[in-house]
């Protein structure tokens, strides 16, 4: 070996860049692959042993198909999904009797009418609606509004305008869940007489530990809603069976609370002048069912047989709740001694409100976590609809729609604590509570309704829109009544969202319209001449180009014209590579198209969803492989490099972003669209940080967009006087 060889290696010895491995999975992802094997195989046993029962024959059928149900995730299902309409009792009736005076107003045909529009809001908005309907409208699986419009997007452009407001209404109520839940479950610690004394004493206590429980919320959402899920539905799970066990032992003794199931007492008292609060009584009743959305838009954690398998059990329980504080309120009616009370605290027994209090604060938590991992669902499939930047997202668990991205984690956690800040305690955070879902759920009714009259049930799309629509209005118009004590907070905070996904949605059609693939024909003289001409020099041994166009038998023009403008960029082989991400947990493949040369390189990689985007160690693994194949020409470092790898010449990384120019012949919306979705891309991040390209110093260029220009009048050119005219 020449001296200048082992200096050369020398060298290389103090950096640890990172290499690929000589295996294509690690130990523990095939001990966890086995494992699944296992558990898959012990599933397939079971459905093979035969019943003679239907009941046993049913369940068979329904292990086999997508509704699959398994206890582990039943438990998840519990603490994942059902948080937010869990924490309605705490709040919902108190709402009821504040409205319509107190105690000392209230009597039978209005508890009975309450409980009735409960019963049906609940039957009518989350079983209907969303349990038997749209959870039928699954896109893989994945569920939520823009899940949804993916499904009937070809049915009608205009369909993109309520899955956008709806989308953005959602998100904007995932900022002011976890505000109202903890808060309000934590202003429950000062009816415990032990504590009374340190909340009198410090009255901004009850704010500081709502922001600790929100910070050490948001802190473990990287660990994944499966860890976080078996504890929480453990938690919720309790719950549930203590709001049943509760309420059942209040409506006990007066069985007839249950003549509220007929909905004539729900219309006679809406309608009726005994009712104070007139046509806002349904944004009351409207609390009673606000986790219905979060219900839809987490089935993709959880699976849509989890669902159906666990509600009933969340239905009966609320229903036996709301029904023991009616009986509570009946009971107690006309008690002057009572007021500002809370019925869901007050049908407890003294010693039995302790654990009340505190396991309600777990429930606000879960609440919060309910909306949180919701918000992550709709972002990433408004990304995939190019309605939002591309963000770094992980999948901490198994399960492809278990996911967590970072970014929005933090806006969240932020714009919560700034929720907090503004308003301070939950009766004014109350006070925006609920408006912005109603505005999802019109839109919803309005989807699904496309969605069920293009699958060839038009009959069953009108009685839906009919009902439904009605409904739903019904909820917007009353809830409109909050607009000036809170509800333009988060009208304000769904426009802003909804700016966001205009303008990332306009300037992304503007690009699309300007992007152009050349073909090898196209594209192969120019770059072959500029391979053979030995008088530029190399740019670098190797350019690689990340490309969001994973079609390999075709090349962008941004990375054509990126080689050839300015000082041509040559090297001994430019490479365009693609990166995709599957729906298998630890995929790790490349594809490579040559177009018939050693210089060109077309590169697809697919990693799994739960693999490390490591991209410069696979491009270096992918450059060995070509090069041991005789595919890429031999190249040999002549220099130390950070990469360590003396085998492989330099590397250098290209990312291209695209500007306006001046003379665009665009409107000022579409000008202001891309201005937008330039300043979003800055703060959003960039794919430099996510593929790990940062420490290779990448270049970063700018490409004019070239849409349709104005051409400028020509120059005038104005002759210049002789000099012997000058001195004369």
């Amino acid at each position: 070996m020449s001296a200048e060889k082992r200096a050369l290696l020398r060298a290389d010895t103090f950096t640890n860049a990172p290499k690929v491995a000589s295996d294509t999975l690690t130990e523990e992802e095939r001990a966890e692959i086995a494992k699944h094997a296992q558990e898959e195989r012990e599933e397939a046993e079971k459905l093979t042993k035969p019943s003679h029962s239907p009941i046993g024959r049913w369940w068979r059928k329904v292990q086999s198909s997508r509704d699959k149900v398994t206890l582990g995730m039943a438990i998840v299902t519990l603490g994942v999904v059902y948080g937010d309409i869990g924490t309605s009792p705490l709040y919902t009736v108190q709402t009821f009797l504040a409205g319509q005076g107190g105690l000392a107003k209230i009597d039978r045909p209005a508890v009975l009418g309450m409980l009735s529009l409960i019963f049906w809001t609940l039957l009518l908005i989350t079983t209907v609606k969303y349990v038997l309907v749209a959870m039928h409208a699954d896109n893989k699986g994945e569920g939520g509004i823009f899940a949804l419009f993916s499904l009937v997007r070809h049915y009608g452009k205009w369909l993109v305008i309520p899955a956008m407001i709806g989308g953005a209404a959602f998100l904007a109520d995932s900022v002011l869940t976890p505000a109202v839940s903890i808060s309000s479950a934590v202003e429950g610690l000062k009816t415990i007489p032990a504590l009374t004394g340190a909340f009198q004493e410090n009255t901004n206590l009850t704010l500081m530990i709502t922001i600790i429980i929100i910070v050490l919320l948001f802190c473990v959402q990287s660990r994944g809603t499966e860890s976080i899920g078996k504890v929480f539905g453990s938690v919720v799970l309790v719950w549930f069976a203590f709001l049943a066990l509760v309420g059942l032992v209040n409506v006990s003794g007066d069985w007839g609370m249950f003549a509220a199931i007929n909905p004539v007492y729900g219309f006679r008292f809406l309608f009726s002048s005994h009712n104070v609060a007139g046509l806002s009584l349904m944004g009351t009743v409207f609390l009673a069912t606000t986790g219905a959305e979060a219900l839809y838009s987490d089935m993709g954690h959880v699976g849509r047989g989890n669902i159906y398998f666990t509600w009933p059990f969340i239905n009966v329980a609320l229903v036996l709740n709301y029904f023991g504080q009616g009986a509570w309120m009946l009971k107690n009616q006309g008690n002057t001694a009572l007021s500002s009370v809370n019925p869901f605290f007050e049908m407890m027994s003294p010693n039995v409100r302790y654990f009340g209090v505190f396991l309600s604060v777990a429930a606000g938590v879960i609440a919060s976590q309910a909306l949180i991992t919701g918000a992550f669902t709709m972002v990433s499939e408004a990304t995939g609809l190019n309605w939002m930047p591309h963000l770094q997202v992980r999948y901490p668990s198994r399960t492809r729609g278990q996911l967590y991205i970072p970014t929005v984690n933090v806006v969240l956690c932020v714009a919560t604590l700034s929720v907090l800040a503004l308003f301070k305690d939950s009766e004014h955070i109350s006070a925006a509570y609920g408006l912005a879902l109603t505005i999802t759920m019109l839109a919803t009714t309005i989807l699904l309704t496309t969605y069920v009259w293009h699958h060839r049930h038009r009959a069953g799309a009108v009685c839906f829109f009919v009902l439904f629509i009605i409904t739903d209005s019904l909820f917007f118009i009353s809830s409109m009544s909050k607009f000036l004590r809170g509800g333009w907070f988060t009208m304000l905070l769904t426009a802003m969202i909804l700016l966001v996904m205009l303008t990332w949605n306009d300037g992304t059609k503007i690009e699309r319209s300007q992007r152009r693939h050349m073909r090898p024909r196209d594209f192969k003289p120019a770059l072959a001449k500029l391979h053979d001409d030995f008088r530029i020099p190399y740019f670098a041994d190797n350019i690689v180009y990340l490309t969001s166009d994973s079609e390999l038998r075709r090349l962008d023009t941004d990375i054509f014209f990126s080689i050839f403008a300015d000082h041509p960029k040559r090297a001994r082989a430019w490479w365009a590579v693609s990166v995709q991400t599957t729906d298998e947990p630890f995929t790790r493949e490349y594809s490579v198209e040559d177009f018939g040369t050693d210089y060109i390189f077309r590169v697809r990689i697919k990693l799994g969803f739960k693999v490390s985007q490591s991209i410069p160690a696979y491009i270096h693994q992918v450059m060995h492989d070509l090069s041991d194949s005789g595919e890429l020409p031999e190249q040999k470092s002549v220099y130390p490099k950070v990469d360590a790898d003396p085998d492989i010449g330099t590397v250098r990384y290209v990312l291209v972003h695209k500007a306006l120019m001046p003379e665009s012949k665009i409107t000022g919306r579409e000008a202001l669209s891309l201005k937008m979705k330039y300043a979003i891309r800055r703060v959003a991040g960039s794919p430099v940080k996510w593929f790990g390209l940062a420490p290779y110093n990448p270049v970063v260029e700018v490409q004019p967009l070239f849409v349709s220009t104005r051409r400028p009048p020509r120059l005038k050119r104005v002759t210049l006087r002789s000099a012997k005219g000058d001195r004369s």
